[in-house]
């Protein structure tokens, strides 16, 4: 697995979200990267049923199309395990047990581009019809130690991000010296769905100043 980091990028005054990604594209274009398709990760939450004074637990089935064949599920203690498709096959007949939550399913879905070593990907997040805010996903492909190449990957994604773009995402950060893998990407996007879930329920999308 390459070296990979999620953002989440705040809205420009005065922008709403399909704006805000026309200009985080045109950045990318301008840099001289190629469209090479779209992309989509999503998360659906089944909460546990088990009676009145048991208390909830959550499980998180992430889907990712770089991984067409792969259903990733997320413990509340941040064990992530990795299945085949099945497995959410699997969670539908846990009715009783484990039900699908309503309303819950949140994605970040957009274009793909590639520059050179790195993949670019741009996704307004939304829960059904609602738009929740924009991530950004940069991927530099030679290399799956973040130690090794993060200050690379900085310089340049702040190319068009901007100079936000400071330390390695917390997650990243934790495990700077070890191999980067598929289940870091799933949780980093977690990460970032539950947070936009907080935010947004307190208020509109965060805007830049």
């Amino acid at each position: 697995m390459h070296n990979l980091s999620v953002y989440q990028w705040p809205l420009p005054e005065g922008k709403n979200g399909q704006q805000a990604v026309e200009i985080l594209q045109k950045r990318v274009e301008q840099l001289g990267a190629t469209k090479t398709g779209t992309f989509c990760v999503d998360c659906e939450t089944y909460q546990s049923s088990l009676g009145p004074n048991a208390p909830t637990k959550n499980v998180f089935l992430v889907h990712n199309t770089e991984h067409p064949a792969t259903t990733f599920a997320v413990l509340e203690s941040g064990l992530v395990l990795v299945a085949d498709s099945l497995l959410d096959i699997f969670m539908l007949k846990l009715n009783g047990a484990y039900n699908l939550k309503k309303n819950a399913n949140i994605e970040s879905k957009g274009q793909r581009y590639e520059q050179m070593d790195f993949v670019i990907k741009i996704g307004s997040v939304s829960i059904g019809p609602s738009f929740k805010g924009i991530l950004v996903e940069v991927e530099y492909q030679p290399c799956d130690i973040p130690a090794s190449c993060f200050d690379l990957m900085r310089e340049f994604m702040q190319g068009f991000i901007g100079p936000s773009v400071q330390l390695p995402p917390q997650l990243v950060a934790a495990k700077i010296a070890e191999p980067y893998t598929p289940k870091d990407t799933v949780q980093q996007y977690l990460d970032h769905f539950n947070s936009l879930r907080r935010t947004t329920a307190a208020g509109p999308p965060t805007r830049m100043q």
